[in-house]
């Protein structure tokens, strides 16, 4: 209702509002996308391009998939395969999405990881070097302390969590 508001003000009428995407059937201005861009902002929405948003969306895809679903280590250092995939340099992304997604790729990557750690050690019982393996760590510590960094707390407190589940499951 909000952008629907915001697109009437701006006597943009024809157009399809769908959760989360808007599409505007006549060209617009520079002008009138600029005005379009502050009056979503005050609304706490963003004006995001067509080409920038997939690009993004990609970025988000091809993290996941690394991660969560591929079994090989990733031998090549992060930053030179993401700009080999995307053909873009590694910079220019990191700076696209952070200006959509407010983190750095980086962080993001490591976000997921960390996830990924997490589910190994309570549903897949690896150990902590395994993980780190896995997950193309340099060290255990380096793993250890992302570990902490991003969750609050090590990877034994989420190893006594697995511990413990399988004590209540064997009992129920």
């Amino acid at each position: 209702m909000v952008v629907r508001s915001e697109l009437e003000k701006l006597g943009i009428y024809r157009s399809i509002i769908s959760l989360g995407e808007v599409k505007i059937k006549e060209e617009l201005s520079i002008v009138q996308q600029e005005k379009l861009n502050i009056a979503l902002k005050k609304s706490g929405f963003e004006l995001i391009e067509r080409e920038k948003g997939r690009l993004v969306e990609k970025i988000k895809e091809i993290v996941v998939q690394l991660v969560h679903y591929n079994d090989e280590q990733l031998k090549n250092n992060f930053h030179e395969y993401l700009s080999k995939k995307l053909h873009h340099k590694y910079t220019w992304l990191d700076n696209l999405f952070l200006e959509i997604q407010n983190t750095t790729i980086e962080k993001f990557f490591i976000a997921h990881k960390i996830e990924r750690a997490k589910e190994l050690l309570v549903y897949y019982k690896l150990n902590i070097i395994e993980i780190a393996y896995q997950l193309n760590y340099h060290s255990t510590a380096q793993l250890v302390g992302q570990f902490k960094e991003v969750t609050g707390f090590p990877p034994s407190h989420f190893q006594r969590i697995s511990d413990i589940r399988q004590i209540v499951n064997e009992n129920v």
